[in-house]
């Protein structure tokens, strides 16, 4: 399969792409067409054997009037012949990338744009684009510090010229030494004729080809890097790949670096998980679920729509926050206070539930495998494990592990669920009996008749 320049629109799919035809075995090249021009097949090679010497910078522009497109911008649809070329010329991939663009024609997309790319070599190159110039122009200077190289792909007997430029110290003060160009003889071949008997070829002997699919995904991968730069109006941003995700976040979730999250763990739609918060394994968090920076989750713990951790906020492994239910970190709030050194600790221990609208003032404990009723205000700390109604919270009964209410008389209680009896002293449970399956309905009946007596 040829695919026209760029590889895709994301770069998700430009993987897929890739991972696609290894998997099957299938020949995949992308449509860089400067890699097959003869200019810079020979520029590649003086670099390589250090004609030009150490290269400074590399500048490219690719400009014209027209033709407007008002379905791409200017960068997308320009730009990756020149990455492709500088990242050809030098074999090496920027590790930062900076872009600003301009919008005069139709405000969705840019219509100029300067993109810089930063390479850990110390070169830079900016590659200047634009269709809203009085006249074409198509160029690729690099400066070394031996020579300088010019290829102008529209002179037809001029595409390629050296310059063997000098800059000499006199009295501490540089002073420039200029030569004549000199016309670099360059095989009469049409590159796009070239680049598409190398696929064929590629095609019949099985080959891999010199722009395959991987070669497409590091410009395409430059291209979103500096879409982002555009968007964050010009900051810079790194193309060095990260590991792959052990957890999955949808693409309408944002989460800042530096954080920690754990295997398995699920963000879902408008999420945000701020920088320096940590998260554990197996988690789940649901739609429009904020993280604030410091929060500390366990894991397996399930985080249902609408809920904000704020700093403070500590969950223990398997706890559940139901929809909509609410966390605060300052008793006596004001607008106009700047309260953020009285945050308060909140920890919620291990298995407890809090209901869906149900609110948890700051500073206090919920104890393990507590359950908190729906709607309920919880304003102190709960000893493990309490069932809690009503505003304000208070305890109606008690709760273990699988969340079901005990069955209790004066001092004794049974789970319905599993047949455990415990006993109840000075308010902590103890357990008296894990019952077999034939013994269980025997413990609950037993344990009613107390309740009855009692």
């Amino acid at each position: 399969m040829f695919v026209e320049k760029p590889l895709a629109l994301r770069v998700e799919e430009g993987e897929e792409l890739v991972e696609l035809a290894q998997s099957q075995s299938r020949i995949l090249m992308v449509g860089h067409l400067l890699h097959y021009h003869p200019a810079i097949v020979t520029l590649r090679r003086m670099l390589q054997e250090g004609e030009l010497g150490k290269v400074e910078y590399i500048t490219s522009s690719r400009l014209n009037l027209g033709k407007l497109r008002t379905e791409e911008d200017i960068f997308w649809n320009f730009a990756p012949h020149d990455i492709s070329a500088i990242l050809y010329v030098l074999d090496e991939t920027p590790n930062r990338v900076a872009a600003q663009g301009a919008s005069y024609l139709n405000h969705a997309i840019s219509d100029v744009t300067l993109t810089i790319l930063n390479f850990i070599s110390g070169v830079k190159a900016h590659v200047f684009v634009s269709w809203l110039h009085p006249f074409k122009e198509q160029k690729l200077v690099i400066v070394g510090d031996r020579k300088m190289a010019v290829f102008d792909d529209t002179h037809a007997e001029r595409k390629l010229a050296l310059y063997p430029h000098r800059i000499d110290w006199v009295n501490r003060v540089p002073v420039a030494r200029k030569a004549e160009g000199e016309v670099v003889s360059l095989p009469r071949e049409e590159p796009l004729r070239i680049e598409c008997q190398h696929f064929l070829d590629c095609v019949r002997d099985r080959r891999t080809p010199r722009t395959d699919g991987e070669n497409g995904l590091r410009v395409l991968r430059i291209l979103h890097a500096a879409g982002q730069s555009i968007r964050a109006q010009g900051q810079p941003v790194s193309t060095e790949r990260k590991p792959a995700m052990r957890y999955f976040v949808h693409a309408t979730a944002v989460v800042d670096e530096p954080c920690e999250i754990g295997e398995g763990t699920k963000i879902w739609h408008f999420s945000h998980v701020m920088a320096e918060s940590r998260i554990g394994s197996r988690c789940n968090l649901g739609q429009n679920v904020h993280v604030a920076s410091g929060v500390r989750v366990g894991n397996n713990v399930k985080i249902q729509n609408n809920v904000s951790l704020y700093t403070g906020v500590e969950l223990e492994d398997d706890v559940f926050c139901g929809p909509s239910m609410v966390f605060t970190n300052v008793s006596t709030p004001r607008s106009h206070v700047n309260r953020r050194s009285e945050y308060q600790l909140t920890l919620v221990k291990v298995g407890a539930s809090l209901g869906a609208n149900s609110t948890i003032v700051c500073g206090i404990t919920i104890g393990r495998y507590t359950f908190v009723a729906a709607g309920a205000v919880v304003t102190r700390d709960i000893r493990d494990p309490a069932l809690l109604m009503g505003v304000p919270a208070r305890q109606v009964g008690r709760v273990r592990r699988r969340g079901v209410r005990l069955e209790m008389s004066t001092d004794l209680g049974v789970c319905s669920a599993c047949g455990t009896t415990y006993s109840l002293s000075l308010g902590v449970l103890t357990v008296l009996n894990v019952p077999t399956t034939h013994s269980q309905g025997h413990a609950v009946r037993a344990l009613t008749a107390a309740a009855g007596r009692g």
